[in-house]
């Protein structure tokens, strides 16, 4: 398989099914989100130590290539993602109990792992943000969309739990 085709050079690409649209259109932007998503969980999984959080991230790795080929124009069962909402609802419920109760906004930061992870979550609420923006002139399975709200949930309390494991200070937002 070729890696170039030439047939984007001119700014168009081809949805699935053969559909030619711009790279400008929503639904690439959709699915291009879910790709840079994807990649920065990549780099995440590379730089974290604790066995059962890279599992999981690496099962997101593969539920996002299926929501990005949905979003893209396949017809595929998304049954697996309510099943790992769930998931992702208990594993939140799990390392949550183990942190100080949130009473402030944190900075997103602590140490390096920490800070990788809380980027990952701003780069997840991006592309939620394009994936609601197509579902307004196309209709977006709901499952999609709760997927995404609670992957960004999910990442910003793996984050709080790496920083605390490592003993890295989360640093309290002070308003003005």
């Amino acid at each position: 398989m070729k890696i170039y085709t030439k047939t984007g050079d001119l700014g168009q690409t081809s949805l699935y099914g053969g559909k030619r649209v711009f790279k400008s259109d929503q639904r690439v932007a959709s699915y291009g989100g879910i790709d840079e998503l994807n990649t920065v969980l990549g780099m995440v999984l590379v730089n974290l130590s604790d066995e059962k959080i890279k599992k999981f991230l690496g099962q997101i790795q593969h539920d996002l290539f299926l929501i990005g080929s949905t979003l893209a124009g396949a017809k595929l069962d998304l049954v697996s993602l309510e099943v790992r909402v769930g998931e992702m609802e208990r594993l939140i419920d799990s390392l949550d109990k183990n942190l100080p109760e949130l009473k402030n906004f944190i900075l997103p930061g602590g140490g390096e792992k920490g800070a990788l992870v809380h980027f990952a979550r701003s780069v997840a609420r991006r592309a939620e943000r394009e994936v609601v923006n197509l579902n307004v002139s196309e209709n977006v399975d709901k499952k999609i969309l709760v997927y995404l709200n609670r992957l960004s949930d999910l990442l910003f309390i793996i984050a709080r739990y790496i920083n605390h494991e490592e003993k890295q200070e989360e640093k309290v937002w002070k308003g003005r």
